[in-house]
C-alpha cells in the first residue's frame, strides 16, 4: 500500500448540509485528511459524538462506507479518528455473531496504531452508533486496522438477555506464527507496585486480556474530575484502591442516565461482577509495535460494574461497589540490638470477585510484604492475622515463613495468606462474605528453619497416666543443634500393649488427621473449621497412634470409634465421605521450637 501521510485540524463550525441530514448548524466539526495512492480524501467529521444515541443497523453496514471513532489520546476529552469500513468478518464474534472490520485513519492512530485501552472507542456512521472498536490483529500490525463489536451485540448486555453471556470464539487467542483477530489488552494500571512484583505475578492478569503496567499511571481519588463521562472517554474498572491500587481502563461506547456500556469485550467473562467504577484521565498515548498502551490516573468513583460479558461490560451509575478491607503491618528488623523497628502498616481494599480476587490479593500481600525494604535471601516473616467472615469464626492464619529451596520467605509468606483466603473464598458449596484480612508480619534477618534429626522417649515401658518426657533433637539452618523437650501426660484409657508415638512438625500431624485419598467438597462452616484446626509449623508436636478405630469425618479425626457405630456409617464410607483407619490420633502435647521446623520421628512405646 502507498505511503499515507495525514493531518488534522478544525474547521470551525459547520454549516447545515456539509454532510447531509447528519449536520446540525451549530456543531462543532474537524477534518481529517488522508492522501494516499488509494485516493483517500478528506472529509469532515463531527469533533464530539452526538449528543442524542441512534444506532446504525449491522444489516446495512457495506464495504467502503466512512464513519468516526472517538477516544482520548491524551486529556479527558475525546478525539475524532477516520474510520473506513473493510466489510464484515462473518461468525468472529461466535455462531451468528458477526465483526466489523475496519481501518482507522488520521495522524494519531496511524501513529500510535491500535492502542491497549482504545477498546470500546464508539464508531458511528452517518451520526448513528455502528459499534465499538475492541479487537486487532496480532501485536506487530503496521497498520491500524481494527474490529469493531456490533451496538447490537453490546445492547444484549444493557438489556439483559441471556445471549449477552455467549463466550467468545477464537477471535480472543492469539498463536504463535498465526496472526489472528485479539482483543485489545486492557491496561491494567497498578500504582505501588514493584517491576519485580508484577514479573513474578503478571501473568495471572494476562490471561485475562490485562496488560500490568507499572510506574506509567496510579490513582488518584481525591481528584475532582467535573467532564462528564460520555462516549469515547476513558473509564476505569477498579480492582485494588488504597495505599495500593489496580485498574483496568477501556473506552465508554454508550451512555445513558443509569447505565454505560464500555471495552466491547470482556475483561474477564465472568458475567455478573460488583467492581468500582471511575473516571479516568489519560496522560499520554505511547507508540509502540509491541504493545501500543494508554498511560492513565483513575480519578473520582461514579458508580460500579455489574456485567462483564463477552459483548461489553456494563457499569451503573450510583451504585457502591463491595470491597473487602485488608490491612498489613510489617515490622522490619531492627537497625541496631535493643531498638524497636517501626512498623509500617498498609490499607488497601481489594475487589469481591470469584475469578480476580485471589489473584488481586495475592500479589498485593506480597507487595506488602516488600513495603520496608525488607527484602533478603536470609529473612523469615512471623505471620499472625485472621480472615473475617459474615457468620462464622474468624479464621486464624499463623506461621514462621522463611526461605526454602523453591522460594524467598516474602513469597512463601504470601501463599500461606494465599492457601488460608483461597481455601475460604473459593468454597464450592457456599459464598462466603468476607469482610475483612488482617495481617502482622514480624521480620527476622535470618533463615528460620530447623529439621527434626531424632528423638528419644525418657522411658519405654510406661502405663496409663504416666507422665514422660520426649526429647526432640532439631537442627537448625547453619547453626548448631539443640535439644526441646517436650512433657505429656498420657491418657487414663490407654490400651495395654505397643504403641506408637509420632514426634513431627504440624503438617505431619495435619495428615494424619484429614481425610486422605479423593478429596470431596465440604460446606463453608466445615472449610473454616478445619482451618482453624491446622498446627502451626514451628512447633514440635508428640501424638500417639492408639489402637482404636479413628474415623475422618468432614476433615475432623473421630478417635476410639466402636466398631459397632463404624458399621452404622459404611454408607458414608462408600461415598468417600468418611476414612476409617485402624489407630486413633491422640494429641499428647506440642513445645515452641522457634524454627520453622520439618520432619518426623516414629518412636515404639510399651503400654503395661
Amino acid at each position: 500500500m502507498a505511503a499515507v501521510k495525514t493531518r488534522l485540524w478544525m474547521v470551525g463550525l459547520a454549516v447545515g448540509g456539509m454532510l447531509g441530514s447528519s449536520v446540525l448548524p451549530g456543531e462543532a466539526w474537524a477534518q481529517v485528511q488522508t492522501v494516499s495512492g488509494e485516493g483517500w480524501a478528506a472529509v469532515p467529521v463531527p469533533s464530539a459524538a452526538p449528543a442524542v444515541t441512534k444506532f446504525f443497523p449491522l444489516a446495512e453496514v457495506k464495504r467502503g462506507m466512512r464513519g468516526v471513532a472517538y477516544t482520548v489520546f491524551e486529556g479527558v476529552n475525546p478525539e475524532p479518528m477516520q474510520v473506513e469500513i473493510l466489510g464484515l468478518l462473518k461468525d468472529a464474534l461466535g455462531p451468528g455473531q458477526d465483526m466489523i472490520l475496519a481501518r482507522l485513519h488520521g495522524d494519531k492512530p496511524e501513529y500510535t496504531g491500535v492502542v491497549a485501552g482504545m477498546s470500546g472507542s464508539p464508531v458511528y456512521i452517518d451520526g448513528r452508533l455502528v459499534g465499538a472498536l475492541s479487537y486487532r490483529i496480532g501485536q506487530f500490525s503496521k497498520e491500524p486496522i481494527a474490529g469493531i463489536t456490533p451496538i447490537e451485540s453490546m445492547l444484549q448486555v444493557r438489556d439483559e438477555d441471556g445471549a449477552a453471556g455467549m463466550r467468545l470464539a477464537s477471535v480472543s487467542k492469539e498463536f504463535e506464527g498465526q496472526p489472528q483477530m485479539r482483543a485489545i489488552e486492557t491496561p491494567l494500571v497498578m500504582g505501588g507496585f514493584s517491576q519485580e512484583t508484577v514479573e513474578r505475578f503478571g501473568d495471572r492478569f494476562r490471561a485475562m486480556g490485562l496488560t500490568p503496567v507499572v510506574g506509567l499511571g496510579g490513582a488518584d481519588s481525591a481528584a475532582e474530575q467535573p467532564e462528564p463521562l460520555v462516549p469515547g472517554s476513558a473509564v476505569s474498572a477498579v480492582l485494588v484502591r488504597g495505599d495500593l491500587s489496580m485498574a483496568g481502563t477501556c473506552t465508554v461506547t454508550y451512555v445513558d442516565p443509569k447505565r454505560l456500556l464500555a471495552c466491547g469485550h470482556p475483561i474477564t467473562q465472568y458475567g455478573p461482577v460488583d467492581m468500582p467504577m471511575t473516571k479516568a484521565t489519560v496522560l499520554a498515548s505511547l507508540a509502540s509495535p509491541l504493545n501500543a498502551f494508554k498511560i492513565i490516573n483513575t480519578t473520582e468513583t461514579v458508580g460500579a460494574f455489574t456485567e462483564d460479558r463477552a459483548s461489553a461490560i456494563m457499569g451503573r451509575f450510583g451504585l457502591e461497589a463491595r470491597m473487602i478491607p485488608v490491612v498489613v503491618e510489617v515490622v522490619p528488623p531492627p537497625a541496631d540490638k535493643g531498638t524497636k523497628a517501626e512498623a509500617k502498616t498498609l490499607h488497601f481494599e481489594v475487589l469481591d470477585n470469584r475469578q480476580l480476587t485471589p489473584s488481586a490479593m495475592l500479589v498485593s500481600v506480597y507487595q506488602s510484604l516488600q513495603t520496608n525494604n525488607t527484602a533478603a535471601e536470609e529473612l523469615s516473616y512471623r505471620l499472625s492475622g485472621e480472615i473475617d467472615v459474615k457468620g462464622l469464626p474468624t479464621v486464624r492464619m499463623q506461621g514462621l515463613m522463611a526461605q526454602n529451596e523453591l522460594n524467598p520467605a516474602t513469597i512463601n509468606a504470601a501463599l500461606l495468606v494465599n492457601d488460608r483466603f483461597s481455601k475460604v473464598y473459593g468454597n464450592a458449596l457456599d459464598q462466603p462474605v468476607v469482610t475483612g484480612v488482617r495481617l502482622k508480619a514480624e521480620a527476622i534477618p535470618a533463615r528460620m528453619t530447623a529439621v527434626l534429626e531424632s528423638a528419644r522417649l525418657s522411658r519405654m515401658e510406661v502405663r496409663a497416666g504416666d507422665e514422660i518426657e520426649v526429647e526432640a533433637m532439631v537442627h537448625p539452618y547453619q547453626s548448631e543443634a539443640r535439644m526441646v523437650r517436650v512433657k505429656i501426660k498420657l491418657p487414663e484409657d490407654l490400651a495395654a500393649g505397643s504403641m506408637r508415638v509420632v514426634v513431627s512438625d504440624g503438617a505431619t500431624v495435619d495428615r494424619l488427621t484429614t481425610k486422605t485419598g479423593a478429596e470431596r467438597s465440604v460446606g463453608l462452616a466445615d472449610t473454616v473449621a478445619a482451618l482453624n484446626r491446622m498446627h502451626a509449623n514451628d512447633r514440635v508436636y508428640v501424638t500417639l497412634l492408639d489402637h482404636a478405630t479413628q474415623a475422618v469425618l468432614e476433615g475432623e479425626a473421630l478417635p476410639e470409634m466402636p466398631l459397632s457405630m463404624a458399621n452404622v456409617f459404611d454408607p458414608l464410607r462408600d461415598a468417600q465421605k468418611m476414612q476409617l483407619t485402624g489407630e486413633s490420633v491422640v494429641a499428647a502435647g506440642s513445645t515452641d521450637a522457634g524454627y520453622a521446623v520439618s520432619g518426623s520421628q516414629v518412636l515404639n512405646m510399651i503400654v503395661k
